[in-house]
């Protein structure tokens, strides 16, 4: 479905061939130009609703035949990546509707014979089932309420408080607020701090949704380096100090896409960052329980004596089942009661039969979360196995929890492998949309939690579209170089 963005800009032919770079490879001719014309689309170095060159224009500027451009144009125009207009040429835009970006959203689409690796979530365990059935009993004790809790239920509260109380920072029911989905919370956190001109600091890469809930805002995040070896302390420290952000955003265990986590130290050292400039930094859990290897992380708020300035954020999304659209917030009791209010423009409460659900996983989550783990290790060392054998000149650390790998490709072709690789049958992210600037062009998040017949099918087919980028093996040594053919 074509974009309705009015038509604000064009791109000449030169400039546009500028942009698309050395797009030439082995096979048709139109059909790796579309790939690059694609993937600048996804990625945002050409723009939604630009009006593009004529064929015989982008021809000219190529070194292609005009039968070349056309080819391209139709492919793409049939894609849904192109539009036709009267009166304002070809125009770009997006398969999916006004303004989206299916590149970066995990959006869980599905399409018939696609392995869709863009969205890292797990199925529901074969125990949520039972849940649901427990839930039903205790739900007709509530029935005889109006059915809003704007804080979340008081049974939930209990539940998740006594959770971070366990794990050794003392919580109460008055710090804790239900909110639909992790999603929900970092939205009203964000909402709640910035707005218009302010700066958020990001980790990067980052949550491609968190870095799209700041924007949302109109306010600016700032990026700082999350990289293999973790969060820059010291250059986070000079950005609080220089920039004065509203919030901090960061995710402190399994960082998605990443996989590493701080250490307690580092977790000890931004706590006290967080009082010293008196400025809120916001921990997203949501992955903490999903350690494989090794001990948990530390509960990022500590011994809660910092509440006042560290936030928590929680989901059962990952650690059971993204279908129930319950997360939550920890934060000062005065913050909650902010959020609420905050909340109250967009909704009035989380579903009372999922509050009641995760309130049953919580009470046994040793024995489900134990199932999970065991089963998403298998996964994850599956694809090791087959991107060791299949793609052997992908570079990534195996993480010690969470979701997915970071796959360093060794060239910057992120974007055209994630466009192309849908015709080999898998569904990519590619790594510029953890970034909030085009980086990471040489990344790829690669899921480990698809079935294993699927991750065998994804790898299969990622190796394929390699194999048609044409990507040359890396030459051995310490300054191995990756090309183009």
């Amino acid at each position: 479905m074509p974009s309705e963005l009015p038509v604000d800009r064009r791109i000449g032919g030169h400039r546009l061939a500028t942009v698309l770079g050395a797009w030439q490879r082995p096979g048709p001719a139109y059909v790796a130009l579309a790939d690059a014309l694609r993937a600048g689309i996804l990625s945002g170095s050409v723009p939604l609703s630009t009006r593009l060159p004529s064929e015989r224009e982008l021809a000219d500027a190529t070194g292609v035949s005009r039968t070349t451009t056309t080819a391209t144009y139709g492919l793409l125009r049939d894609e849904g990546y192109l539009a036709s207009r009267r009166g304002s040429g070809t125009v770009t835009t997006l398969p999916s509707g006004p303004g989206a970006r299916a590149s970066l959203a995990e959006s869980g689409g599905e399409k018939p014979g696609i392995v869709d690796l863009a969205m890292a979530a797990p199925s529901a365990p074969s125990s949520l089932h039972g849940a649901y059935l427990a839930a039903l009993d205790a739900l007709p004790r509530y029935l005889t309420g109006t059915g809003y809790a704007p804080l979340g239920l008081e049974v939930l509260r209990v539940a998740i408080a006594r959770w971070y109380t366990l794990r050794g920072t003392p919580t109460t029911p008055d710090q804790v607020l239900v909110t639909t989905g992790g999603q929900q919370a970092i939205a009203l956190l964000v909402a709640a701090h910035a707005g218009p001109g302010d700066r958020v600091v990001v980790e990067h890469p980052t949550y491609p949704h968190a870095i799209d809930v700041v924007r949302a805002v109109g306010a600016r995040p700032v990026p700082v380096p999350a990289g293999d070896g973790g969060l820059d302390i010291d250059l986070l420290e000079s950005t609080l100090r220089q920039v004065a952000p509203r919030l901090v955003y960061l995710i402190p265990a399994h960082r998605n896409p990443t996989g590493t986590s701080l250490s307690d130290e580092d977790l000890s050292r931004v706590r006290a960052l967080a009082r010293r400039y008196r400025t809120a930094v916001v921990g997203d859990e949501v992955l903490t329980e999903l350690t494989m290897d090794g001990p948990a992380p530390a509960s990022f708020a500590g011994d809660g004596s910092a509440s006042a300035y560290v936030v928590s954020i929680g989901s059962a999304s990952k650690s059971f089942w993204g279908g129930l659209r319950v997360g939550w917030v920890r934060a000062h009791p005065d913050l909650v009661a902010r959020l609420a209010a905050t909340r109250s423009h967009v909704d009035i409460g989380t579903a009372v039969l999922e509050q009641l659900v995760v309130a049953e996983l919580l009470a046994r989550s040793d024995e489900l979360l134990a199932a999970r783990r065991a089963a998403l290790r298998d996964r994850r060392d599956l694809l090791v196995g087959l991107l060791v054998d299949r793609l052997p000149s992908w570079r990534f650390d195996v993480p010690a929890g969470g979701l997915s790998l970071w796959a360093d490709l060794g060239a910057p072709v992120s974007s055209a492998l994630a466009a192309i690789s849908v015709r080999h049958g898998v569904r990519v992210v590619p790594g510029t949309a953890f970034g909030v600037d085009g980086s990471f062009e040489r990344h790829l998040r690669l899921p480990f939690s698809a079935s294993a017949p699927d991750l065998r099918r994804a790898v299969a087919g990622l190796a394929d579209a390699w194999a048609d980028l044409g990507v040359t093996e890396p030459v051995a040594g310490p300054d191995r170089v990756h090309a183009m053919v």
